[in-house]
């Protein structure tokens, strides 16, 4: 049986539009064109949508549903299962948000008070989950996993008054880093204020500070687009290179390079 665009979108439960959407993404192609212009689709078109629509459903995007329908080895199995993962780790998020919501909500009724850790661990736990999600596997390779481990444990630790406390440095980093980046002097007072904050900031999570691996750090930042964006889409473009650069003088990494050249 064949089906025009009108037709597979009646079937389907999916519009027109998206259907031709898929069709300009080269993701779904029409079985055939009529002679009068008319996109024209059949039955393995029909489980192609079908399969499309179920990864769409499960959260992939238009890119990764195309690479997964397109490559039929077992690289669809890793994307698979690194999908699950993540949606492992979004539902116990929001697991933790729906448990805060729901403390909150006894609070407002019945008078109930929560306790700081109780209030505060759900955005704990959002904040090392967004951190493992986007720089985890980097942070792991570079300092090893009882190193990534020791800093979420601190993090789950905190008081409300040393999460208030990360948060209120990290504010005060972005000013002082916005200020420097107008002068553009790392050797600056603006710019070796945002170091010495990033290196507040670092010995909270951390539980301790090593300027070693502060400099080798904000170095990383600079070989990695999503470390670099999180100061440049916040401060401005150039931002995370003047704080690596900040880094190196503040812990005197500068000076140890031009000793050994």
């Amino acid at each position: 049986m064949e089906y025009t665009v009108k037709a597979l979108a009646k079937l389907s439960g999916v519009s027109c539009r998206a259907i031709r959407f898929y069709d300009e993404k080269n993701l779904l192609k029409p079985k055939r064109i009529s002679p009068s212009g008319y996109r024209i689709y059949g039955e393995e078109e029909v489980k192609k949508l079908q399969e499309i629509l179920f990864y769409k459903d499960m959260g992939f995007s238009i890119s990764q549903i195309k690479k997964i329908i397109e490559n039929t080895k077992t690289d669809i199995i890793k994307m698979l299962k690194e999908h699950r993962e993540n949606l492992e780790k979004e539902k116990i998020r929001i697991d933790e948000l729906i448990k805060n919501l729901n403390a909150t909500i006894r609070e407002k009724e019945e008078g109930i008070k929560m306790e700081n850790q109780e209030r505060f661990m759900g955005f704990k736990k959002r904040m090392i989950e967004e951190n493992e999600r986007e720089f985890g596997k980097e942070i792991r390779e570079k300092y090893g996993d009882e190193a990534v481990e020791r800093a979420n444990q601190k993090i789950m630790d905190m008081t409300e008054e040393d999460f208030e406390k990360l948060n209120n440095i990290e504010k005060q980093l972005f000013i002082a880093l916005g200020a420097a980046l107008s002068k553009k002097n790392p050797r600056g007072e603006h710019a070796q204020q945002a170091a010495r904050l990033h290196k507040d900031w670092l010995s909270i999570q951390w539980g301790g500070y090593d300027s070693k691996k502060h400099y080798y750090l904000t170095q990383m930042y600079l070989q990695d687009e999503r470390f670099k964006n999180y100061y440049d889409t916040r401060v401005g473009e150039g931002a995370t290179a003047l704080l690596a650069e900040a880094v190196k003088i503040y812990t005197g990494m500068d000076e140890e390079n031009n000793l050994s050249n």
